[in-house]
């Protein structure tokens, strides 16, 4: 990220936006994708005075925020049809029946939320989809959500100055957690399921 620092001090100030808006659009469809300390770089710019603070967090927010809404449209039009075809085979549809369940439920709050849970955007988005959420309440709460977080991280940046790299790290490390944790989630739950289908195998198969 280093590297990518010198690059963008090489650029002019309009196509550092555009590079900067463009990592935040793309972590939200292809997911993992460095967009946080790519901010974060960019913020220790503001501090050099290369760059502004406000357009910055206008192109970075806007950009994370219509990065979440492709997302979300992908999942509203196409979920459902990819998940209930057995796209993806390792996920039990039952499990994903109970996630939608829970996300109609709490969808709003996750959302919310949303730019805080590093590694799992793309999948709130496209299950904000297939929940079938409103767009309007969805783009509102996720817009407030990257603005808040972008803020955050461009201050930082501005903050450290030629240390910002420290923060990258952190934010790499927080990345990985937040992944961790979501994948262990899924893997009880899909445990779970299996136990539960074998026990019910085994007793559908016992003595009458």
């Amino acid at each position: 990220m280093e590297q990518f620092v010198e690059r963008l001090l090489e650029l002019n100030p309009v196509l550092i936006y555009v590079v900067v808006a463009g990592i935040a659009f793309i972590e939200n469809i292809l997911p993992p994708f460095p967009s946080d300390v790519a901010i974060v770089a960019a913020g220790s710019l503001v501090g050099l005075g290369t760059i502004g603070f406000v357009p910055l967090l206008g192109v970075t927010t806007a950009a994370s925020a219509a990065g979440f809404i492709t997302m979300y449209f992908i999942g509203l039009w196409f979920g459902r049809k990819i998940l209930e075809q057995g796209k993806i085979r390792f996920i039990p549809l039952e499990s994903i029946h109970r996630v939608e369940t829970w996300f109609r439920k709490y969808g709003y709050w996750v959302i919310a939320g949303n730019r805080f849970l590093a590694g799992t955007r793309a999948v709130v988005s496209f299950f904000a989809g297939v929940s079938e959420l409103s767009p309007t309440l969805s783009a509102s709460l996720c817009f407030l959500s990257a603005l808040v977080w972008n803020a955050l991280l461009i201050l930082a940046g501005r903050a450290l100055g030629e240390n910002w790299s420290h923060l990258a790290e952190l934010l790499a490390t927080y990345s990985k957690a937040v992944t961790a944790v979501v994948l262990l989630a899924l893997a009880v739950i899909i445990a779970r399921f299996l136990f539960r289908r074998k026990r019910s195998s085994a007793s559908a198969s016992g003595p009458s």
